[in-house]
Formats: structure tokens, sequence, C-alpha cells
């Protein structure tokens, strides 16, 4: 019988390859007869992610293969006005590409005796444009969602709504009906993106989640456990669409390498962790985008001093430490840390850590479900906004600090001032959040339950690949 051969296209970013290299070790694992072919689309902005790339599947071999694809022209720069569009445009300059690679594999597979054969395309969401050329190749496609159910809802309804209404989101919009959410939803938690049509990010969405219905397939980093309503709103009243496929959490258990983390720094770093009262240490970070102007780094800073609680604060980039109070550091001696990039997994392991100030991006969500860490909310940019909504309101798993901000001077942009960075530091890390704590510590043995033999999202990627095999057969 012939082998199931998957062509795996991750958006060039560090979250989205991560994410789907990871997915692409657990179908490995779960089933031998698997193959796994990626084309690796060159990263336009992170220059260390395409050696990460090739260290990460050089590790999984034989049944995995990386091929690099050629680079391409950048789009015009004016397009960074929305990243989102950006991306988009960079990713379909691809094609041309994509369609010579699949060309060349699908003659090697067919004429030299090979025991595997082509079966599908897995998507990145920002790469839904490749599915025309999956249909070229009489494959079926399949979207890999690094985001959660609660977020595809939004992009089911995103096309319709403009069918109808004709225009982006508007602040001053009512709340929006999404089958993924029992709450309704306010326009101010909702992605910029999909807020802004001068830029071009809400076309840019609209496009991309046109195509959702086209794939044979989505497979959402989340499970059941954790959605239960969202993943189930997918399957009420809806058996001509793709099939929801929850497979999560798919997290990297060792985290992203980073050149610039000094391992000597870290080692001292974890040993002070190492002499902290378990549960006593507050970790703010803001993933590989959150940075800060100087007047709120001061706020930052006054807030989690005045709380009197000890922290770890990832404060990147490292210029931004110029930015600190004077004093700061001599004051909160042997009681915090400030440092630039952090092993964040390894940090939300640490059985001293005891709450996470986070900007709420998913796969920082997952990891602290996975540790058992309770979370602040203090989304910054994406869908992060969503998420913390969906955390505080629809779920009850995260304390709320805020939900909408966007950045000081963005759309809706405001400085966040210390006594509320207080006041959450302190209900976080006290005893106002003891029903969010207990039910985290109750998600964290669902998550790991659910990726067992046997679990939800083990069952789950069973019936994808039973999916994968109905295209060989």
């Amino acid at each position: 019988m012939k082998k199931p051969e998957l062509i795996f296209i991750p958006a060039p970013g560090v979250g989205h390859v991560i994410s789907a290299l990871e997915f692409a070790a657990r179908l490995l694992g779960h089933d031998p007869r698997v193959y796994i072919t990626v084309l690796a689309i060159k990263a336009p902005f992170n220059s260390h992610l395409d050696a990460y790339t090739k260290s990460l599947v050089a590790s999984q071999q034989p049944r995995i293969t990386l091929i690099d694809l050629p680079p391409v022209d950048l789009p015009p720069p004016e397009l960074l006005r929305s990243v989102e569009h950006y991306v988009t445009v960079y990713i379909e300059s691809y094609i041309p590409h994509v369609q010579r690679a699949v060309g060349e594999i699908q003659r090697s597979r067919s004429g030299s005796g090979s025991d595997r054969s082509l079966a599908g395309f897995v998507l990145d969401f920002f790469c839904t444009s490749m599915i025309d050329v999956a249909d070229g190749f009489s494959l079926p496609s399949y979207i890999y969602l690094t985001s959660n159910a609660h977020f595809l809802g939004l992009m089911f309804h995103l096309p319709p709504r403009h069918d109808e209404v004709g225009r982006e989101v508007r602040m001053s919009d009512p709340d929006l009906p999404l089958q993924s959410f029992t709450n309704p939803v306010p326009v101010s938690v909702l992605p910029s993106a999909v807020l802004d049509g001068e830029a071009g990010g809400y076309a840019a969405y609209v496009k991309l989640a046109r195509r959702f219905r086209d794939a044979r397939g989505i497979i959402v980093n989340t499970f059941k456990e954790l959605e239960p309503f969202a993943v189930g709103s997918f399957s009420r009243g809806n058996s001509d669409g793709p099939v929801i496929y929850a497979v999560g959490p798919v997290i990297d258990p060792k985290g992203v390498p980073d050149p610039s983390l000094d391992r000597a720094h870290w080692e001292k770093i974890r040993e002070w962790l190492d002499e902290q009262p378990p549960s006593s240490v507050v970790f703010l970070c803001f993933g590989s985008m959150g940075s800060f102007d100087a007047d709120q780094v001061k706020e930052i800073a006054a807030g989690i001093e005045r709380s009197g609680h000890k922290f770890l604060w990832s404060l990147r980039p490292e210029s931004s430490q110029a930015q600190l109070p004077d004093g700061f550091l001599e004051r909160t001696r042997g009681r915090g840390v400030v440092c630039g990039w952090t092993p964040q997994v390894e940090v939300l392991g640490h059985a001293t850590i005891g709450g996470f100030l986070s900007h709420c991006g998913w796969n920082s969500i997952l990891e602290s479900l996975w540790h058992g860490v309770p979370i602040v909310t203090w989304p910054m940019y994406a869908e992060q906004q969503l998420n913390a909504f969906m955390m505080v309101k629809e779920l009850g798993l995260a304390e709320e600090l805020r939900l909408d901000y966007r950045g000081h001077g963005g759309i809706g942009g405001h400085l966040l001032p210390a006594e509320e960075i207080e006041r959450a530091v302190r209900r976080l890390m006290g005893s106002g959040a003891e029903v969010t704590r207990k039910k985290v510590k109750e998600m964290r043995e669902a998550a790991r339950n659910a990726v067992k033999e046997g679990g939800s999202s083990y069952d789950s990627i069973g019936r994808l690949i039973q999916d994968f095999m109905k295209s060989i057969e």
C-alpha cells in the first residue's frame, strides 16, 4: 500500500513555523506511514528563523524533508502599513515556486517506484492562496490554524458580513454575533486589521477567509475540552463545510532559541528562580513583537514595584531597559530580575512562577495552560485582543488587566497606568484569583490528557490521517 506524503507550507513567522513543525512531528509520531515535505518560504523579517527551521527538521529525519524555496522580491515597503496585507502578497508571489517544487516531487514519486504518494497540502491560514496550486494537482487542502476555534468563528463570519455590508468593521459598529462565542463580541477586541480598511489588512483578512470553505479540513491548535462550545459550533447545522480537527495543544516543549540569548546569563537567572518560594514570582513577557515606549515602560516598572511581588520581566528589545525609572533596578534588587529574551516555555514550567502577565498570543496561552500558570491579559496586536476576551469572558481562565489595549498611540491607543498594573498583579498573585487558578490547574490536566493515546486530540489526529489515506486509495 502507498504511504501518504503531505506538503506542508507554513507562513514565514516564528509562531507559525514552530507550531506547524511541531504538528508535523506529532503526525509522524502518530503513524509510521506518514511522510512530510516542508516547503520553506524565506522569512522576510527574521534572519535566524530559516536556520532554526533547518535544525528542527533535521532532528526529525528521515520521514520529514525540507525544501528551501528560492527567494522572491519583497513587496513594496508601503504595504507594511498592514503586516497582514504585506505577508499575503509576499506569500502569493511564491505560487510559481511551489508549483515547480510540487511538480518535481510528483514526478519523482510516480517514476521511481516510490512507495509514497502525495495525499494533500497542509497550509498555514496565511497561505490559502496555495489552495489553487493543490487544486491544480488534484490534491485536497487542509488549513492549519495556529490560533483557536473562537478565532475560526470570526474568519467564517467575515466573508458573508462583507458581502452584506461591503466595508471594514468600525469602532461605532454594534457587537458581532459570532457562531463560536456565547457572548456578543465587542468591536474593540477584534484584530486591528479587521478595523483598518485603508491599509489593506481588512481586504487581506476577507480574501484569506473566503478560501476557508474551499479546504477539505481545518486543523485547529486547540482541544475540545478547552473550547467545547466553539468546537461544537462548526458541526451544528453545517454538514457541507470543511471538517474541523482539534489537535492541540501543539506546543514546542523546548521553546524557540534566540541568537541573542546569553546562556550563561540565563543560568544565573534560573539559579535566582531556584531560590524563590513556589508560585511566588510573576513573569512578564510580551512576545517577539511586544515593545513599549518609554512612558509605558516607566508605568510597568512603577506598577510591579508597588505590587511588592517578586518578578521576572522579559523586556525587549534590550534598549528598552534604558527607559527604566532611575533607581528601579537598585530598589528591586533581590526581589526581581529584568532581562532580555528568555526561554518562555522553560520559565513557565518552573515551580516558582505563580502568574503570567502576557500579551495573549495563542502559543503563549497554550504554554501557560500546559504548565497550569494563570494569566493576566495585556493584548497588543494581531488577534490577541480576541484571545483575551475569550479567556476572560468566555472561558474564565484568565484575569483581566485590559482586553482592548492596542499600544500607546495606535487605534484606540492609551497609556496603561501603574495603578492598574499594580492592582492586576496583586489580584493575580493573591487570593483574588483563586477561582481562576483552580480552573487553570484543571485545564492543565485536560490539556495533557487530550494528547495522550485515547484523548480527544489524539483521536482527532487519527481521523485526520484516515482522511489523508482516502486520497491515495
